[in-house]
């Protein structure tokens, strides 16, 4: 995939307002430490995790989208009507139907002929809803498009806690972990041919996707029957192969994104990665052998807050100057199934 004419005009995003340390969190768990004689600390050191954010209690996905969508249209000044498409790419939707994006459409004026619509391939939503979007721009079929995702980990921790104290196994705790590095936030990414700012900043070259879907048992979050009328979610992740066999998958997919872009690993300025935690940071840029400096990350302070990790941490980046003008960046997404998804920006 290769564009034109797509510049990233703008990006926002809403911080949810709830911090919630790990050793909060260690607390909760107390009992099930004690029980398996675990020493509290672990969680902190074997993510790099301190804290991350939640929203208040029962706060519409939405409204998070919302807000970041706002954002973006408040800067540029575009208008809602010239929105050609919006798509929300959360993994956490407000129902099965309708999809979430059309409630963030009503509320800030997209309808018409816009196409309204969620998307979901767990952490890669947002990158393949800017590919999207890209796509109908330079088909000419559009001229701005939305993608927005708004994330929340408050549910899914309170129910793998109250799981974890019940079970007390090691192996229950193994399987539960990476479900305690959720973070919550919302985004919005507004694509543009060009033509509203006239600005050829933040212009995408282009993306690579590659995927290796036998693994896709390896992290699970979904909805299970209780035996009883009812459902019960779940959460599990093999934390161990989800990082090496998707380290791998980053490997071969970013011998073909650099050919592919026209760069070589020492033309890349800066990368944004899919914010996991430490030991898969460490892990991809030793692989990819990219300098520990051209990478900007937030999970220290915001976990993992699934879709919407990478595209956040680039608008922090963006903020603070640490990327500039002319930089060529890569972002660089895995997600469970397992699938990758690169792309790259003339900054």
């Amino acid at each position: 995939m290769k564009y034109r004419n797509v510049v990233i005009e703008a990006m926002g995003y809403e911080l949810a307002p709830v911090v919630v340390t790990t050793a909060e969190l260690e607390a909760r768990l107390e009992p099930l430490y004690r029980y398996l004689r675990i020493v509290p600390g672990q969680l902190q050191a074997l993510t790099g995790i301190r804290e991350r954010r939640w929203w208040e209690p029962g706060y519409p996905l939405s409204y998070g989208a919302i807000a970041a969508a706002r954002k973006v249209l408040s800067v540029t000044g575009i208008s809602p009507g010239d929105i050609g498409a919006l798509i929300y790419t959360g993994v956490c939707r407000e129902q099965f139907e309708p999809a979430t994006a059309c409630r963030v459409a009503a509320k800030i004026g997209i309808g018409g002929k816009a196409a309204v619509f969620d998307l979901s391939n767990a952490c890669l939503g947002v990158l393949n809803g800017i590919l999207d979007v890209a796509n109908r721009i330079e088909l000419g079929q559009i001229k701005a498009g939305l993608v927005v995702s708004c994330e929340s980990a408050r549910e899914i921790n309170d129910i793998m806690i109250e799981r974890m104290l019940e079970e007390r196994t090691m192996q229950h705790f193994g399987a539960s972990l990476a479900t305690l590095t959720g973070g919550s936030g919302a985004v919005a990414i507004l694509l543009t041919d060009g033509s509203f700012s006239g600005s050829s900043r933040r212009r995408l070259l282009g993306g690579i996707t590659q995927a290796a879907p036998e693994h896709h048992r390896l992290c699970l979050w979904g909805i299970t029957p209780d035996g009883k009328g009812g459902y019960l979610q779940n959460m599990s992740t093999d934390g161990v192969n989800v990082m090496n066999y998707g380290v791998e998958l980053g490997r071969t997919t970013w011998d073909t994104f650099l050919p592919h872009i026209g760069w070589k690993t020492g033309d890349v300025d800066q990368v944004i990665c899919h914010q996991v935690g430490s030991a898969h940071q460490s892990a991809i840029l030793k692989t990819l052998d990219i300098p520990a400096e051209k990478d900007f990350s937030t999970y220290e302070y915001l976990g993992n807050m699934g879709t919407v990790s990478l595209p956040l941490t680039a608008a922090i980046a963006d903020e603070r100057d640490i990327l500039e003008a002319g930089d060529k960046v890569a972002f660089l997404g895995i997600g469970s199934g397992l699938n990758c998804l690169m792309l790259g920006i003339e900054w």
